[in-house]
């Protein structure tokens, strides 16, 4: 069966070297916030080009960590994609704010003329206080970054890159993850820079908030690793998930250009049979999924239930929005409230996308879509 995202076939190339890495940890027993840890950091800093790149345990503590250190309250307001994974807009709630969602435009990101909409209704109602901004660079391509920091310098707020499919991504010669006074990547396997299990990085350029960051990270800890100054959590990175990351490091630009390949051919073969993904120049997307458009919700059930036969795997993000979802029942958005996003959910649906897809697959994959459009 063919694979969604094959990890296997990375093993065969970096595989020696993950393994030698792994059993030098477990010689050495450095388990928690070990060497490898701040090898990582430094090189993920070089990467990205910021002065601070702080891991923690995941993608999510990565967005949570960064809300913590600006010690919000709920009335205030925090901007975010309805069109995302729930950890964009849980992260909000469990940072101690408000969500406020956004619509998505034709490339799915945040829409920037309705970002500017949703502040100035809730500075109309004045019921919450706008505090920040989280674009998310979704399916590997990042968000308008020039519209939203205009817009977050008029309204004086802070924005939150939420880069965790991003990472790799390249907006006008800067990489994804270097934007905003913080940003935060996931090292979720499924990413397009994974781990095997869960871990994150945090980025900024801000000595005094990355301080306050790295003691959120160990439980609010001051000099003394037992006197506890703020608020925190346990978010560190194991040291073994480090030692994965550092040698996917290392041939992650060649995986880029993989990637960039195979969206390339889809591209070419589907483009003239579905919506395929526009990516706006001066960007480079990371490709962490490909996505198209289905006719409608059942032209996509069919497409589904075709590429299951030939066990061919087909994922669906997102088939709820954020708004409309049970958990954020209590902040009454009705159906309708946001018409891209919504419509988006009922068609999208992605086709298997990694550096290591052959031509033959590629080839099977386009000719079964094209016979279904």
């Amino acid at each position: 069966m063919m694979k969604f995202i094959d990890l296997d076939r990375q093993y065969e190339i970096i595989g020696k070297e993950i393994e030698e890495r792994m059993a030098h940890v477990i010689q050495e027993k450095s388990f928690i916030m070990g060497p490898e840890v701040t090898e990582l950091e430094d090189k993920l800093a070089a990467y990205v080009d910021r002065k601070h790149a702080i891991t923690c345990a995941s993608g999510t503590d990565a967005l949570v960590i960064p809300l913590m250190a600006y010690e919000l309250k709920k009335e205030d307001a925090v901007f975010v994609p309805a069109f995302t994974f729930y950890a964009s807009a849980e992260s909000v709630v469990l940072g101690g704010a408000t969500p406020v969602f956004v619509d998505c435009d034709d490339t799915y990101n945040m829409d920037t003329e309705d970002l500017e909409r949703q502040i100035q209704r809730v500075l109309r109602e004045k019921k919450l206080n706008p505090r920040g901004i989280i674009p998310v660079d979704l399916f590997g391509q990042p968000a308008d970054y020039d519209e939203i920091l205009e817009i977050a310098k008029k309204y004086n707020l802070f924005v939150l890159e939420d880069a965790a499919q991003g990472f790799g991504g390249i907006y006008k010669g800067k990489k994804a993850g270097s934007f905003g006074e913080v940003s935060a990547t996931s090292f979720f396997p499924a990413k397009p820079l994974g781990c095997y299990g869960d871990g994150g990085a945090v980025f900024t350029d801000d000595d005094s908030l990355a301080a306050k960051m790295k003691s959120i990270r160990v439980h609010g800890m001051g000099s003394n690793r037992y006197d506890n100054v703020r608020m925190g959590m346990n978010g560190r990175m194991d040291t073994l998930q480090a030692a994965v990351v550092i040698p996917k490091l290392a041939i992650f630009d060649e995986e880029l250009e993989k990637r960039n390949r195979v969206a390339r051919l889809y591209r070419k073969a589907l483009e003239d049979k579905y919506i395929v993904p526009r990516v706006k120049e001066g960007k480079v997307s990371s490709w962490a999924q490909f996505s198209l458009l289905a006719k409608n919700r059942s032209h996509r059930e069919e497409i589904i239930r075709r590429m299951k036969e030939k066990e061919i795997p087909v994922m669906v993000y997102y088939p709820i929005p954020l708004h409309l979802q049970t958990a954020f029942g209590y902040l009454g958005y009705a159906k309708g409230t946001l018409p891209n996003c919504e419509e988006y959910s009922e068609r999208i649906f992605s086709i298997p996308m990694h550096p290591y897809l052959s031509d033959e697959e590629i080839g099977q994959i386009c000719c079964l879509l094209t016979e279904m459009a």
